[in-house]
């Protein structure tokens, strides 16, 4: 008989076969950057108990490891819990998210991408491409990866959650509704005349999925699915295929809303599409039409994490890293000068 196990208890599974063998000091912190508020004496006793139940098993002087049981457990179970887990991870970043683009300060939601030694050359040449194209700029956080984390070194960028979390502080209650395919042309078409400051134009959604029945992320399911095609865009300047996703707001604030999302594109960049969805005759409350707006967003957190692995040169990666200030970022230009790379 499977085990009854809670959502805490998976994400403790979860964490301990992306980073196992892992100490208990090094779960907790793990954990904590998860959202929990837990004690090492909690950990301690959990990992205890999923001895008992054969999921996980003690490596001598490293910590723990998934037991094949665990896995089993890990892969068949919980699959409500994991789509819960995306959706509170999103809500709770979102919450915490302080940036204002107007000050281009503040707290912000970061993808993260983890890279081999050999082959960070070839990503920050990839990530001085992605900077001067029309969805730049791209601000990123360079630095050596932390023992709990997987590769060499972490390569961060604004993840295009930290739009909902500048409408939310604005009192703009966004809603995330789809992600998929999108069509791109940096060079706007003069039949739609996509103003300059999106970052170029979203023509259309070549693939949707509401994410409903997954249980992972959206963004991560594409990417893995080798969906994109960003090279076309860096190799060849024509049109290419990115991911990224839409959100739902009161058509009330549409001009705020756009405003507030053309000013977080300028200093974070990406692509933008603000519009009205397809016109309705009448929704159920009796209002008029256009009681919702829409606004379609590729983040460069998301879009750098997709040319990386395009180009093969991502170990792993994680599209809600965490939260991270802004002043943590810095210009490609100056990212190039850094001590860690002239070494």
């Amino acid at each position: 008989m499977a085990p009854d196990l809670d959502r805490r208890t998976y994400d403790i599974l979860r964490l301990v076969d992306r980073h196992g063998p892992i100490g208990s000091i090094q779960l907790v912190e793990l954990m904590q950057r998860h959202g929990y508020d837990i004690k090492d004496r909690t950990i301690r006793l959990a990992l205890s108990e999923l001895d008992d139940l054969g999921l996980t098993e003690k490596v001598p002087g490293r910590g723990r490891r998934l037991t094949e049981s665990g896995r089993r457990e890990l892969g068949q179970g919980d699959v409500n819990g994991r789509l819960e887990q995306i959706r509170a991870r999103i809500a709770t970043l979102t919450s915490r998210v302080t940036y204002d683009p107007n000050e281009d300060a503040g707290v912000l939601i970061a993808s993260g991408v983890y890279l081999a030694e050999e082959d960070v050359d070839d990503a920050l040449s990839l990530v001085s491409r992605l900077d001067s194209l029309p969805f730049g700029p791209l601000p990123v956080d360079f630095a050596e990866s932390a023992e709990t984390e997987p590769g060499d070194y972490r390569l961060l960028a604004p993840s295009s959650i930290t739009l909902d979390g500048v409408l939310l502080a604005h009192g703009i209650n966004a809603k995330l509704t789809t992600a998929g395919v999108l069509q791109y042309e940096p060079t706007p078409s003069e039949e739609t005349s996509a103003p300059a400051d999106f970052g170029g134009e979203i023509v259309r959604y070549v693939d949707i999925i509401n994410g409903k029945g997954s249980s992972i992320d959206v963004i991560t399911l594409l990417i893995e699915a080798g969906r994109s095609d960003v090279s076309s865009i860096l190799e060849e300047g024509e049109s290419g295929l990115l991911i990224g996703d839409d959100r739902e707001f009161p058509i009330h604030r549409l001009e705020e809303a756009r405003d507030l999302a053309i000013a977080t594109r300028a200093s974070l960049g990406g692509v933008i599409t603000v519009q009205r969805p397809r016109e309705q005759d009448q929704i159920s409350s009796g209002d008029a039409a256009w009681a919702f707006g829409s606004i379609t967003n590729v983040g460069m957190g998301e879009l750098l994490l997709t040319a990386l692995s395009e180009y093969g040169l991502a170990e792993s990666w994680e599209t809600l890293y965490g939260t991270v200030p802004r002043h943590d970022f810095e210009p490609v230009q100056r990212l190039a000068r850094a001590p860690a790379l002239s070494d």
